[in-house]
């Protein structure tokens, strides 16, 4: 069974955790689709933690011996999907990046050209008919 103190110590760190989504959120430094999957783990983390008997359930159909322990294992696979999400970010913000810096060359070169066109044509003296 899961200890009280145990239990008392995960509900109160995961009321703190939600109240610092919420804040977060309201302050609009979180954008609502990172959001949606804190709060998920923050309400599955405070209702395990109350509800010790799910708690207990759980750990018992993954097969860790001591309840309290799948707390840290759902917090470790919580970690391991928001650093999968957070690689795929990057890897789409680097290709952008890889993008943007070639169009940025691109245009730098063409606007090089006109203006050593530009710079032809006041040299170059006007024709008279």
């Amino acid at each position: 069974m899961t200890p009280l103190r145990v239990s008392i110590f995960a509900a109160i760190a995961s009321l703190i955790l939600l109240a610092v989504i919420f804040e977060l959120i309201r302050s609009r430094r979180l954008q609502e689709r990172y959001a949606l999957l804190w709060l998920l783990t923050g309400g599955v983390i405070l209702i395990l933690s109350v509800w010790r008997d799910a708690l207990r359930l759980f750990s018992d159909q993954v097969g860790i011996a001591y309840p309290p322990s799948a707390l840290f294992v759902l917090g470790f696979l919580f970690i391991l999907v928001v650093l999968l999400h957070y690689s795929t970010v990057i890897s789409e913000l680097s290709e952008r990046n890889v993008r943007l810096a070639q169009d940025l060359a691109l245009v730098e070169e063409r606007l090089r050209i006109q203006e050593r066109q530009l710079e032809k044509r006041k040299q170059t003296p006007p024709r008279l008919p």
